[in-house]
């Protein structure tokens, strides 16, 4: 045998024993999500008033929807909806003048201030709306997430359980029409959600998602407020990291709010999977190399390839792809929505696996148009001009 033969034949059974590994943590994986879902939501003691902090930037889709999903919460207590731009000229505003038409009842605030602070837009724009924040439970939430009548009491009770600084919350893909953003949205909802499940029943991760971040004024006075995250690519992580050195637990309660997954050609998904993927490169270094064995099927086909289609090597396509299978059937059960798609999903596969492979070529990531090099401890500073 030659060396080449033998570097071939050690990669292939390196590969092989990948997707072997992929295909167990696929199978548990799926069997978690049941579980982690099934669990009981606590109910609030009482309602105290909340103001939901909201920054917003340009027209995204179904924006509209989004916002109105927050004003029609089953919530007994005082609400404030506090909406920030940077530009008063921001087309997002108008969409805020119909949600006010929609839900007169709704006390909303608009503030617009250009003022920065640090490369992270969104924490400065979140940190020019907070003098006008009346109340002391803040809930932040992005743009473009959509939530159920219960979010708000379920986000309450979580916050009021003794002990808990910080309530954040899962979530899973809502796909624009068209076939990216289905594509996009198989990826958060058969490799992110089900990682974050296994991640949380290994102890093993320590998330904390932008998407909801709820605390008390106070918690965020003792993590000293938000300047301290504004040249953070992953502000909410760094935040979570800061209410757990308080000796405060973050929590996530047992249900998802749907993520709007609008990107609308190839460019724009592998632009925001890379940056999500070099985010966690920077954050989790290990946690991101090892996540390489979650890709079951690419492992498998790799398998393939370098034993030059070897018998024993198919099998382990055809089981890779049927432990696929069972975590999206188990997920979609556990997260009661349609099957659809399921063509999507091997392709999705070797897409991510691509993109994961394609994240350790460089740190410079795009943000709503802006570039930036992200250095070791997750700090942004802009890209020079190429």
């Amino acid at each position: 045998m030659s060396a080449a033969q033998w570097v071939s034949h050690a990669l292939a059974y390196a590969c092989a024993a990948g997707a072997l590994f992929g295909v167990c943590y696929t199978v548990l994986a799926a069997a978690l999500m049941g579980r982690f879902f099934a669990r009981a939501v606590s109910e609030p003691s009482s309602f105290p008033p909340v103001t939901i902090v909201k920054p917003l930037h340009g027209d995204e889709w179904a924006l509209l929807a989004n916002l109105s999903s927050f004003c029609r919460q089953d919530y007994p207590g005082p609400v404030q909806f506090l909406f920030g731009v940077h530009d008063s000229n921001d087309p997002a505003l108008r969409t805020v003048d119909d949600l006010r038409r929609l839900h007169p009842a709704a006390d909303i605030s608009v503030v617009a201030d250009a003022r920065l602070y640090g490369p992270n837009r969104k924490i400065s724009n979140i940190l020019n709306m907070l003098p006008q924040a009346r109340h002391d439970l803040l809930v932040f939430a992005d743009s473009d997430v959509s939530v159920a009548p219960d979010y708000l009491r379920n986000v309450v009770g979580e916050l009021q359980k003794p002990g808990v600084g910080l309530v954040t919350c899962v979530y899973r893909g809502l796909p624009n029409p068209g076939f990216w953003p289905r594509l996009s949205a198989k990826g958060t909802n058969y490799h992110f959600l089900p990682g974050v499940v296994m991640g949380l029943a290994l102890g093993l991760a320590r998330p904390c998602f932008g998407q909801t971040i709820a605390m008390r004024r106070e918690t965020l006075e003792k993590i000293g407020g938000l300047m301290p995250f504004v040249k953070h690519l992953a502000e909410d992580h760094a935040i979570g990291e800061a209410v757990r050195l308080l000796g405060e637990q973050v929590v996530i309660p047992p249900f998802t709010i749907a993520h709007a997954c609008v990107e609308s050609s190839a460019t724009q998904l592998i632009a925001h999977e890379l940056r999500w993927s070099r985010t966690i490169r920077r954050i989790d270094p290990l946690g991101h190399l090892g996540s390489a064995l979650i890709h079951p099927l690419a492992f498998a086909l790799l398998a393939v390839a370098f034993s030059g289609g070897a018998v024993w090597a198919w099998p382990l396509v055809a089981l890779a792809m049927g432990a696929r299978l069972a975590l999206k059937m188990l997920s979609d059960r556990a997260l009661q929505q349609a099957r659809r798609d399921l063509w999507l999903l091997p392709l999705w596969d070797i897409v991510s696996f691509a993109i994961f492979v394609a994240s350790f070529w460089s740190s410079r990531v795009i943000w709503r148009g802006f570039c930036f090099d992200v250095d070791g401890d997750g700090l942004l500073s802009a890209a020079p001009e190429e």
